[in-house]
């Protein structure tokens, strides 16, 4: 069985050319990337099971080898600086959706007010990935076979370092800006902002030309759903009872056992009758 040329002897590790002015990663050492956007998309990085690529793709996007790179619907193609003169070209493909895709997503959103809100505050939802599966789509890409993976550097193992750099350098551009996830499923940010408010305004619009408040004062208080059942203490138990399970431990304690002390000694506080206040 031939040897990969990276694992040969005969093919020592090349220093790639120094690069001036270019896409650096702000992260010097550990993960790259902070927020859960991003580390579902270097998820799909670290399944594919490139070993040490993954490192030398870390060390390009830190060294600042990555020239340029450029998110567009469906693409994301950027410029490598190897130890070859004529920097590499990367594309990393992603299908878009269509109209009709994504005439559903923004159905979804805007039939909530809460995503409404948050998208229009410049804010990924943290539960959007459900609206799209909802829909029967999926925002990140849920594998490599869903990503079409070019670089041409000579290296016939993929992804190459170079991918690899590209892919850390996108996890970063996603904190800064996750919209750019939805340019690159095919809705700008400004044409999905734009939607939201339209929806937003409507939604406010078929509220103020409704029946007059005289015609709907029997139901103008009633919730139009159904609210969520409270649950009751039972037997005088704590709030603490009511939690679902939290896995913390302080000291190898349950926390909700240290923090049972102290509700209640609140709970006692409160029960106390406060003295009472000399009247003249």
């Amino acid at each position: 069985m031939s040897r990969r040329r990276n694992d040969s002897p005969f093919f020592p590790p090349s220093t790639p050319r120094r690069v001036h002015g270019g896409v650096k990663a702000r992260s010097v050492r550990g993960a790259i990337g902070t927020s859960w956007w991003s580390g579902r998309f270097i998820e799909v990085l670290e399944t594919l099971g490139v070993g040490a690529r993954l490192q030398r793709g870390r060390n390009y996007a830190r060294r600042g080898q990555v020239m340029s790179l450029d998110i567009d619907a469906g693409t994301v193609l950027a410029s490598v600086q190897g130890s070859r003169a004529k920097p590499y070209r990367v594309r990393i493909g992603l299908r878009a959706f269509g109209k009709a895709e994504w005439a559903s997503v923004e159905e979804a959103l805007a039939g909530n007010a809460w995503y409404v809100a948050t998208l229009l505050a410049g804010e990924m939802p943290a539960d959007i990935e459900d609206v799209f599966t909802g829909v029967g789509l999926s925002l990140f890409p849920r594998g490599a076979d869903e990503l079409s993976l070019d670089c041409s550097c000579p290296d016939w193992e993929v992804p190459c370092k170079h991918l690899a750099a590209v892919f850390y350098l996108l996890a970063e551009q996603f904190d800064d800006d996750p919209f750019r996830i939805l340019a690159w499923r095919g809705r700008e940010r400004e044409d999905l902002l734009g939607r939201m408010h339209e929806a937003d305004s409507a939604g406010g619009n078929e509220t103020r030309a409704g029946a007059p408040l005289t015609d709907v004062l029997d139901t103008f208080y009633v919730s139009p759903a159904p609210l969520p059942q409270r649950r009751r203490s039972v037997g005088g138990a704590l709030l603490l009872d009511q939690l679902p399970p939290v896995d913390v431990t302080v000291r190898s304690r349950p926390l909700t056992e240290v923090l049972r002390p102290v509700y209640a000694a609140l709970r006692k506080s409160a029960e106390r009758p406060s003295d009472p206040v000399d009247r003249p």
